[in-house]
């Protein structure tokens, strides 16, 4: 009998993000889809927290989500779902004009206002992209 195996997952791991900081990977990879943890405002050069406002913090959950794909192999264009958490609604217009200045394709998204954030960040992002073949 000829046995092929149909459930690969690549694990995806890069310098470029922050490191997990629990018991999971950056990101997986099955098949053609990526699949990203939730990415928060750390520096991944320093490992700290950016302290600023909800626009700074975006930005950098932004550029940690793109690392995340860049290594896996894909782009911020080929997202096809978001889910965006923020510690306060207040701060949906502000995070909305950072959104939308990386997911210009418009993926389909979620927003949800939560308790608290790891770290008490203002802000975390995670995706599901598709990877060129």
């Amino acid at each position: 009998m000829n046995k092929r195996r149909l459930f690969i997952v690549e694990i995806v791991n890069t310098i470029h993000a922050p490191k997990a900081i629990g018991p999971y990977s950056q990101g997986m990879i099955w098949n053609e889809l990526i699949f990203s943890s939730g990415q928060i405002p750390i520096d991944p050069i320093t490992g700290k927290m950016v302290e600023c406002d909800i626009e700074g913090q975006a930005e950098q959950v932004m550029k940690n989500v793109e690392a995340v794909l860049r290594e896996a192999g894909t782009t911020l264009s080929h997202v096809v779902k978001t889910t965006c958490f923020l510690q306060n609604m207040e701060d949906f217009a502000t995070f909305n004009k950072v959104y939308e200045k990386y997911f210009i394709g418009k993926p389909a998204r979620s927003c949800v206002a939560v308790k608290a954030l790891p770290k008490n960040a203002l802000c975390e992002v995670e995706v599901i992209a598709v990877r060129e073949k």
